[in-house]
């Protein structure tokens, strides 16, 4: 088996490179195979000249800065793999976590897999209050609309199915891809198992760009395509 890592990456220079390593050095359970497909979003600092010198990857580079969403659904059509995993290209995400999601593929013949960065105990911090209490209504939203019980709708890691994934016509273009995804799966009446996973936040000074607004729209997405 052989699971796509897809990293969409927009101006990341400062932790691209190590996040690339982490990834490439990760050995994964049952002599899994993996590729890692880079999809930069037009980067407008040093991120391409760094991704230049990278070996051992698809990298793949957009014309225009179009969103998180856009670039997944780009790099969806370079995968060749049966699974597909997000990665984003910070480091709050610790890929050697690649294994407790893919557990559930080898053991349970999972279909989709969502890291819970709350059911992980040690993990104390998130990027702020805001960041918080956010997520936590998002995935209240979510269990409400869809009869779902998930703890962490927001998460960045959520491997699925390849084939599965891309008969959903996805439609996002920026991190709306996170509820779409999510809404589709439910709305298919797959199940989604969450498994405890390490999270190392950074907040807005640091480099993270989601913001409210990116709240706002993940409620919109939600109501959008739940099942009238």
């Amino acid at each position: 088996m052989k699971i796509s890592v897809l990293i969409p990456v927009y101006n990341e220079e400062k932790t691209i490179k190590l996040l690339i390593r982490k990834v490439q050095e990760v050995k994964l359970i049952d002599d899994i195979e993996k590729e890692i497909i880079i999809i930069d979003d037009y980067s407008s600092d040093n991120t391409r000249k760094i991704l230049d010198t990278i070996d051992g990857c698809k990298i793949i580079l957009q014309e225009s800065n179009r969103g998180k969403g856009y670039a997944i659904r780009t790099g969806l059509k370079h995968v060749t793999g049966e699974y597909v995993i997000i990665q984003d290209a910070d480091l709050e995400y610790d890929p050697n976590d690649y294994n407790v999601l893919l557990s559930q593929v080898v053991n349970k013949n999972a279909l989709a897999v969502y890291g819970s960065r709350r059911l992980k105990k040690s993990n104390k911090k998130f990027s702020g209050i805001s960041f918080y209490i956010g997520g936590l209504l998002v995935t209240w939203f979510t269990n409400l609309l869809y009869g779902t019980q998930l703890t962490d709708e927001p998460t960045c890691y959520k491997l699925v199915k390849t084939d599965l994934l891309k008969s959903f016509n996805l439609e996002c273009e920026g991190f709306e891809f996170c509820p779409e995804v999510t809404a589709k799966l439910a709305n298919n009446n797959v199940a989604i198992i969450e498994v405890p996973i390490h999270y190392y936040p950074r907040d807005t000074d640091e480099g993270k760009k989601i913001t409210w607004k990116d709240g706002y729209i993940a409620f919109t997405t939600l109501w959008k395509y739940r099942k009238a």
